[in-house]
């Protein structure tokens, strides 16, 4: 522990699993207070009653982060408990099934986007209005590179991921000179339970999409995303601002 986020209170959603638990447990570890949030209530409680144990740093919001009422309430809570937000981090998301443009559903379209990107922008506008009072804090974007590369899932992931990257740059260069900074990961294969959220694969989509699997290295660990998300919120990237960082093992490289 070298306390890199000392007296920092952040949030992060999607913390019950995944790269949002490996989070939570190295920001608390780094001397941050956390705030996690996730749906699944039995897991979160999981992660946070395991950072309890070594010492207090993490409270527990079951929250759908696409209901704008659920995120403000996770707001609240961090403000109730912890008196002030310095970092969120938008991690929660779900994958589609595959499916293009040909053959989305408008639930499936919608459901995604919902998750994806509905709950960034009202988690964006939550921070920002703390953010600029106190003339600081950092916004951290979970995206993925099926938001930079066009065949890593069907059009519904896809485009909810390209447009977390755009209101990523687009929020960073707006509130550049109020202090705040707004950076995103672009994760490749990572080994988490996102699968779990693809229901009714698409073959057509899948295969057309599964062509170019070959040039992708082996998964990463959430771990590895979890580094990656610990300088990024931390004043030790004070300089970096409307990012958006691969960590992929190469595979955006090819």
């Amino acid at each position: 522990m070298t306390d890199r986020l000392k007296d920092k209170v952040a949030i992060i959603t999607g913390a019950g699993s995944g790269m949002g638990a490996a989070m939570a447990q190295l920001f608390t570890q780094e001397g941050a207070k956390v705030v996690a949030v996730d749906l699944n209530l039995e897991r979160l409680n999981g992660v946070v009653d395991g950072i309890n144990q070594k010492a207090p740093a993490a409270t527990a919001v079951e929250a759908d982060v696409s209901k704008l009422a659920d995120v403000q309430n996770f707001f609240k809570v961090a403000l109730d408990t912890y008196g002030k937000v310095d970092i969120v981090v938008n991690n929660a998301g779900v994958m589609d099934n595959m499916a293009p443009a040909g053959d989305v559903t408008d639930e499936m379209y919608h459901k995604v986007m919902a998750i994806n990107t509905d709950s960034v922008l009202y988690a964006t506008r939550e921070a920002i209005k703390l953010f600029q009072p106190q003339h600081s804090g950092t916004i951290l974007n979970i995206a993925s590179v099926g938001g930079t590369n066009g065949a890593r899932a069907g059009i519904a992931y896809t485009a909810s991921k390209h447009a977390v990257v755009g209101m990523t740059k687009n929020t960073a260069y707006m509130y550049e000179n109020d202090g705040i900074r707004v950076n995103a990961i672009a994760p490749g294969g990572i080994k988490t339970n996102i699968a779990e959220s693809m229901k009714g694969i698409d073959k057509a989509g899948y295969e057309r999409q599964a062509a170019g699997m070959g040039t992708s290295p082996e998964l990463g660990e959430a771990s590895e995303i979890a580094q990656a998300a610990l300088f990024l919120v931390s004043d030790e990237a004070s300089y970096v601002n409307g990012a958006i960082l691969p960590v992929d093992g190469g595979w955006t490289a090819y």
